[in-house]
């Protein structure tokens, strides 16, 4: 049985680790691991519902400015190429998500491999702030390279909003058109793997959870995502992204000795 108090330290990392550039992913089954938990698809479910709901509470105009244009295929105005370059980034995702599916899903119960993915995602943020003059109007080129750094962040520890901003501040990207592109190129890829994984589930019916516990973790996860995601912006456009390569290392390093230390 999987009591309330897990639900929520999860729903808590969650909330906390998918906005800010830490991995969630990697966060989630590092606790999963220590805390001996085997949580069953449903769950999953409900934490990629919880994250698109946050998306769609923080972007909610900009997604129905972008929404309009769609519907008036009104395809050279700002908004109308958003949703193209959401489109182009969103094919190299998918591609990267199918053809190296097996690969990644090896990775995840992997705390070697995640602890290494941590390491890199830290040193990928070390260096989002060497460019300056980030001024430069988003294009097809940039949507294509973020669409690759969110599929390569499907590797659990590599975090995808990290990979993906600090690709295009290395662009030289305008700071807000970075943020909201990324979080606009999470949708898409969450709804599929929410999509997916409802699919490949043999059943989302699981008789030992209390559906009242898991809609208050999933009320948790939208309120501390939200309040986390807003913070990640501020932090975005005081460049501060960077300081959190410091975390992402450490936390790295503890959990490749760990796991050296438990292999002798």
């Amino acid at each position: 049985m999987v009591t309330l108090i897990e639900i929520l330290i999860l729903a808590v990392i969650q909330g906390i680790t998918e906005w800010l550039p830490i991995s969630s992913t990697g966060h989630l089954r590092i606790a999963e691991s220590y805390l001996r938990l085997s949580l069953p698809v449903f769950f999953d479910v409900v934490l990629h519902v919880g994250s698109l709901l946050v998306v769609l509470l923080v972007f909610w105009q900009d997604i129905a400015k972008i929404l309009k244009a769609i519907a008036h295929r009104d395809f050279k105005s700002e908004n109308g190429r958003i949703a193209l370059y959401v489109v182009v980034g969103s094919v190299p995702t998918a591609v990267i998500g199918f053809v190296f599916k097996d690969l990644i899903e090896s990775l995840f119960d992997n705390l070697l491999a995640i602890g290494v993915a941590l390491i890199i995602t830290g040193s990928f943020l070390f260096v989002s702030e060497r460019q300056k003059n980030q001024n430069k109007s988003l294009n097809y080129l940039d949507s294509i390279l973020m669409g690759v750094a969110q599929g390569v962040a499907l590797i659990p520890g590599i975090s995808r909003s990290g990979i993906t901003i600090t690709t295009g501040l290395l662009r030289k990207v305008d700071r807000q058109a970075v943020f909201k592109f990324s979080f606009l190129l999470f949708i898409p890829a969450v709804v599929g793997a929410t999509a997916l994984t409802a699919v490949e589930a043999k059943s989302l019916v699981v008789a030992d959870i209390d559906y009242a516990d898991m809609l208050l973790g999933l009320a948790t996860t939208v309120v501390v995502g939200y309040v986390s995601l807003k913070l990640l912006w501020k932090i975005v456009l005081k460049g501060r992204f960077h300081l959190f390569a410091y975390y992402c290392w450490s936390l790295g390093i503890v959990v490749v000795l760990l796991q050296a230390l438990t292999a002798f």
